[in-house]
């Protein structure tokens, strides 16, 4: 399966965006994960959903501010996120795996990655 990450951009604090995650050749595994990396920082998690559920996971910076979610018509997972902040600057990307629901959080349990988008939130 490939994924394909778009929706970033350069906005101002307090502005919002919505990132899109498409699967093509194949549909999404058990979880879709968003990650982002700022420069210099590593890897970090940021939102799952369930593909079959759509129960959603956030880390807690992001609580209130982002919403995951997914339109299985259309193969696709969503970010909204509002009120972003400068610490929100990133290369968002989404990704694919069948962990259990515990390992969500890491990285290194998603098998299928997409190419990242770049967020830059900046004043």
């Amino acid at each position: 399966v490939q994924l394909q990450a778009s929706g970033g951009g350069l906005v101002q604090p307090g502005d919002s965006l919505r990132l899109s995650c498409a699967a093509s050749g194949g549909t999404f595994n058990r979880y879709v994960g968003w990650f982002r990396q700022a420069p210099g920082k590593e890897r970090e998690f940021v939102s799952a959903i369930s593909w079959s559920g759509g129960h959603p996971y956030y880390e807690d910076s992001v609580k209130g501010r982002f919403t995951i979610s997914r339109d299985k018509a259309k193969n696709t997972v969503y970010l909204q996120m509002n009120v972003l902040k400068p610490a929100d600057t990133a290369v968002y990307h989404c990704a694919t795996g069948s962990t259990i629901t515990s390992g969500i959080y890491e990285a290194r349990n998603y098998y299928y990655w997409g190419q990242g988008t770049l967020v830059t939130v900046s004043s």
